[in-house]
């Protein structure tokens, strides 16, 4: 079952771009992992200093597997160099996945379509 991370990292304002220039090499070999589908941090344009975090892993074994790994407490401690204020960081486990349009190209806020998948 796909587990989804959401949410937001606060930093110093001028310092928060650095942050994440600065974690490439965390993040590039995050995304190298077995099972990772997703790993995104990106600055919001509009929240000064504010920084969101998305990550999508194939399963909780995968999400396991990077709690342990070297790149998650590397960029866990690099974080920590860059002025943190705050955060709102929450995993999501996923029981139903499918595509927003539907065939004939619709938005569809259900899970009824061919597409889904448990």
């Amino acid at each position: 079952m796909p587990i989804l991370i959401a949410g937001t990292i606060d930093f110093d304002p001028a310092r928060a771009k650095a942050a994440i220039e600065d974690g490439k090499p965390y993040i590039e070999a995050s995304r190298r992992e077995d099972g990772c589908v997703a790993y995104n941090w990106a600055l919001d344009p509009l929240v000064p200093g504010r920084v969101h975090v998305y990550e999508e892993w194939r399963d909780e074994a995968a999400l396991a597997g990077h709690f342990r790994d070297e790149s998650y407490t590397s960029m866990r401690d690099h974080l920590g160099k860059y002025g943190l204020t705050g955060s709102s960081v929450r995993k999501y486990r996923c029981d139903a996945v499918a595509t927003v349009y539907d065939e004939e190209g619709r938005p569809r806020a259900d899970f009824q379509t061919a597409a889904a998948t448990a």
